[in-house]
C-alpha cells in the first residue's frame, strides 16, 4: 500500500521517546542528514509531558518521510511494537531519541544486507560516549561492558524478522533487546558488524540503563 507521495521507503527507522525534548532535535537531525534517503522515521511518543510534539512537528513540516504517533505511557517494548506495525519499509531499524547516527549509518547496513542476502538481521557498530558499563542481565550485582551486550538501537533487520517474532516481549522491562536477539537467533541468520556509526550517549539522565538497580 502506497502512503507516500514519492517512493515508499526501503528502511523504516523507529524512534521511541519519552520526555527527551532536550536531545530530540539532535537525534532527528542526524536522521535527516543520512546519505541514504529512501527511509522513513516513525517517532513513537510514549506519553511525553514536554514539548516533544512541537519539536517533531517542526521537522515534519519540512520532511514528508517523518511521522509521529503518540499513546499514553506504556513501556518501551509496546512502543517499539507500535512503530513496527506502523512501518512500511523492507528493513526496520531504530534510533534512540538521545543518540545520533553518523551520516553513513543506514547506507553501510543497507549495502551490507544487499551484498549478503542470507543475513536476516545485523547488530553492532557503536561509538560509546560516557560510561561503557551497564548492569549485567544475568547478575545485577555486577556490571558488563557494552561490547558484550546486544544494543537494540543498532538492530537492522528484514521486516519479516520482527513480524514473525511478533515484535518485542512486553513483559521484559530491562534488556528487552537481548531477549529479542536470543529469540531471533533461534529462527534467523544474525550477524554482528563493527562499523561504529551509531553514537550511544550513556550520560543521559533518566535512561533505563542508568537507573536500573
Amino acid at each position: 500500500m502506497d502512503i507516500y507521495k514519492e517512493k515508499n521507503p526501503l528502511v523504516s527507522v523507529i524512534m521511541v521517546t519519552y520526555n527527551r525534548a532536550d536531545y530530540l532535535k539532535r537525534s532527528i537531525q542526524s536522521y535527516v542528514e543520512q546519505n541514504f534517503k529512501l527511509t522513513e522515521l516513525i517517532v513513537v511518543d510514549d506519553g511525553s509531558q514536554d514539548n516533544t510534539f512541537s519539536i517533531v512537528m517542526d521537522f515534519m513540516k519540512k520532511h514528508d518521510n517523518i511521522r509521529y504517533m503518540r499513546h499514553t505511557n506504556r513501556n518501551i517494548s509496546l512502543s517499539k511494537n507500535a512503530g513496527i506495525i506502523a512501518s512500511s519499509g523492507q528493513y526496520i531499524t531504530f534510533l534512540d531519541s538521545d543518540d545520533i547516527y553518523k551520516p553513513d549509518h543506514i547506507s553501510i547496513r543497507y549495502e551490507f544486507m544487499q551484498q549478503h542476502p542470507e543475513i536476516d538481521m545485523l547488530e553492532g557498530g557503536v561509538t560509546i560516549i560516557g560510561n561503557p558499563y551497564v548492569r549485567d542481565i544475568e547478575n545485577f550485582n555486577q556490571n558488563i561492558h557494552l561490547s558484550k551486550c546486544h544494543i537494540g538501537a543498532t538492530f537492522f533487520g528484514k521486516r519479516e524478522v520482527f513480524i514473525k517474532l511478533n515484535g518485542y516481549n512486553k513483559k521484559v522491562e530491562y534488556s528487552e533487546d537481548s531477549a529479542f536477539w536470543k529469540k531471533a537467533n533461534q529462527f534467523f541468520n544474525l550477524k554482528k558488524i563493527d562499523h561504529p556509526s551509531y553514537v550511544y550517549y550513556r550520560d543521559t539522565p533518566g535512561s533505563v540503563c542508568n537507573t536500573i538497580h
